[in-house]
């Protein structure tokens, strides 16, 4: 693990599509003594390239992930856990078994191909809350992925959310030579977001191309980042594709200093 200053942005892997790639053959034999690529030794690689946790996303319809690799990951890395999910008591009640160090709540649809957005929790129902409680209750710190939207950052601090996860999916899908409103809306999130007592992370759409720019918002603690880099390992390698980003990373105290200067 490299070794990061106190100030340091921290990196979240998402290895869900390690986990696609099993499936596409192994879908319906993962008991096989063939069945690749292992999840496991995936995130072990990518610990050691100098990630800060790992993350999956065990959806309803189990589209990649399965239970028992939650279980597998939990017991087998060396680094945090992260678990997203969404708002159900089938979800929950693994989660609450399998106690990894952080979950993120994120709104799920069975038709998507990925999350499309943020959670409504300005309005949403009691029954979000209630996650959010139990999840605290067993020890487990919650973050709400939300889009960056100012009242939907004043209601992830009033449900008692101990971290955001800021939606960057409108920022990375806008043209390289644009994307200032949407840089412009991550940036007035963060600040408010760390006015509230919340811990700021971002997620969904980070590339090494978009990286720079998205330093520019103040109060990041994590990234999560995960598509980009299972691409990029076709062509590099895994644990070259996370070194590569876990060094543009380095600079982001840099960047917010000269920023503060300037």
């Amino acid at each position: 693990m490299s070794e990061l200053s106190q100030s340091a942005i921290k990196l979240g892997v998402n290895i869900d599509h390690v986990a696609t790639l099993r499936q596409a053959r192994y879908a319906t034999m993962l008991e096989a003594h063939n069945a690749e690529p292992s999840l496991l030794a995936a995130a072990h690689e990518v610990e050691a390239a100098g990630a800060d946790s790992i993350t999956v996303h065990l959806r309803a319809d189990r589209r990649h992930i399965q239970d028992k690799d939650v279980f597998e990951l939990r017991n087998g890395i060396h680094t945090k856990l992260n678990l997203e999910m969404g708002n159900t008591r089938e979800i929950l009640d693994i989660a609450l078994k399998v106690k990894p160090d952080f979950v993120c709540l994120v709104p799920e649809n069975r038709k998507e191909i990925t999350t499309e957005g943020g959670l409504n929790v300005a309005n949403a129902d009691t029954s979000l809350e209630r996650t959010v409680k139990t999840l605290q209750e067993a020890g487990i710190k919650v973050s709400l992925f939300v889009d960056p939207e100012l009242k939907q950052i004043e209601a992830s601090a009033r449900l008692g959310a101990d971290m955001i996860e800021l939606h960057t999916g409108a920022f990375a899908n806008a043209a390289p030579e644009g994307g200032e409103a949407e840089f412009q809306q991550l940036y007035e999130a963060a600040v408010l977001g760390h006015r509230e007592g919340l811990q700021v992370n971002a997620g969904h759409g980070i590339t090494l191309i978009n990286l720079p720019k998205l330093m520019g918002v103040p109060h990041l603690a994590e990234l999560n980042v995960g598509h980009h880099l299972v691409a990029r390992a076709v062509f590099v390698g895994l644990a070259r594709s996370i070194r590569d980003m876990r060094t543009l990373m380095n600079s982001y105290s840099v960047i917010q200093e000269a920023g503060r200067e300037g």
